[in-house]
């Protein structure tokens, strides 16, 4: 390194600090990410560190200064991360520039919209070749390389960030995650396992794949910490809706317990057939379906409503006539429904009774001169058993 001047490794320092200060409050993220690409080596970075070994006060520089002050808590950890860097002390490098990482997703939460996602990219491919490197630094010392296993950890908070209401951020995430054969997913602590299954199962409710859902969702409940109550009505809020679009049903007490009373009245309408009841309590808690993002998950469960009400008839008429229970008029269909102040005629029922076919949810066919539908007399409501209903 060629001699560097006190005044001119102070200069380097507060033009760093500057270009940093600037570029997050004109949202420049093409600037900002220049200055997290470590690994690119770029002579102003490489400068930037020797300019630290010469000027060692550069952590009173930030912490006295207004301007620099607000991302001390990203820069300070990261100017010693460079330092290590530089030194080729690679471990300590990681360390600080995964608590720099760290205070940088606190920062990303706070802002208003997600500006700096390209530089947060950056920050999640730079931590992860730097625990490469530290984990070759530390085989070759004879101790266990972990690093990686810590980025992955790190990567997880990245997904549960971009998460929040960014759901379509999250698929370039979720396959870094997944294809990467440098974690193994079983050895992450539980809570982030937890976390990374929470939220994953949200976007599969999300995209209406309702068994991944379920599965990612139930893992998240079964690990959750028992004491969590906070954390399990959470996962609920989601995984009910999908039981629900399964065929499975909760208990009253779990809605009870979890304070999810919003669910009670459309439990009670799958239960009656009661297509009155669902309309009335979506209606209720739109609001609240339509922020949870569970609302039209919730709408699409009047077709297992109406296969519960046409059971219900079914089942009266074969008290009274067993010998003609599989024959059933539309006229008491829409009789049912009017009884229910469900205004229909015998044409819209017809089209419903021709979906629940298709889908399904009923085994039969029409006679259509005689407005009857004809029911199979081998398991005429056919049960989910934990599938969703056909597409």
């Amino acid at each position: 390194m060629a001699y560097m001047s006190m005044g001119e490794a102070h200069r380097r320092i507060t033009d760093y600090l500057n270009r940093f200060s600037d570029a997050v409050s004109s949202q420049d993220v093409a600037s900002l990410k220049q200055l997290l690409s470590f690994s690119s080596n770029s002579p102003s970075l490489l400068s930037l560190a020797d300019s630290l070994n010469v000027f060692q006060d550069a952590n009173r520089l930030i912490k006295q200064s207004d301007n620099y002050s607000p991302f001390a808590d990203i820069t300070v950890p990261l100017f010693r991360s460079l330092q290590h860097y530089r030194t080729g002390n690679l471990v300590d490098a990681y360390l600080a520039f995964e608590k720099s990482a760290n205070a940088f997703i606190q920062e990303f939460r706070n802002w208003e919209s997600a500006w700096a996602l390209e530089a947060l990219y950056v920050i999640a491919y730079e931590i992860r070749v730097l625990a490469e490197r530290a984990d070759r630094e530390l085989a070759s010392n004879g101790k266990s390389p972990e690093k990686l296993k810590a980025a992955g950890s790190f990567l997880m908070k990245v997904f549960g960030v971009l998460a929040l209401g960014t759901v379509h951020l999250c698929r370039s995430v979720i396959r870094s995650i997944e294809t990467a054969r440098i974690f193994d997913f079983e050895e992450f602590p539980k809570r982030d396992k937890v976390t990374y299954m929470y939220y994953t199962g949200r976007l599969e409710v999300f995209n209406e794949n309702f068994p991944a859902a379920d599965q990612k969702l139930s893992y998240a409940l079964i690990n959750c910490n028992p004491r969590s109550e906070a954390n399990i009505r959470m996962i609920l809020k989601y995984l009910i809706p999908v039981k629900l679009s399964i065929g499975i049903l909760p208990k009253d007490w779990l809605l009870e317990k979890y304070n999810l009373v919003e669910y009670s009245n459309i439990v009670q309408a799958l239960r009656r057939g009661d297509l009155r009841l669902l309309r009335h309590a979506l209606e209720e808690h739109e609001d609240q379906f339509l922020r949870s993002g569970v609302y039209l998950v919730l709408e699409k469960l009047e077709l297992q409503v109406y296969q519960r009400l046409f059971k219900k008839i079914y089942i009266i008429q074969k008290q009274k006539d067993p010998s003609k229970a599989h024959q059933m008029k539309l006229d008491v269909i829409v009789k049912a429904l009017k009884w229910l102040e469900m205004d229909m005629d015998v044409d819209e029922v017809e089209c419903i009774v021709a979906i629940l076919i298709h889908k399904n949810l009923v085994k039969g066919y029409f006679a259509h001169k005689s407005k009857v539908v004809v029911l199979s007399k081998q398991d005429p409501f056919p049960k989910l058993n934990g599938k969703p209903v056909n597409s």
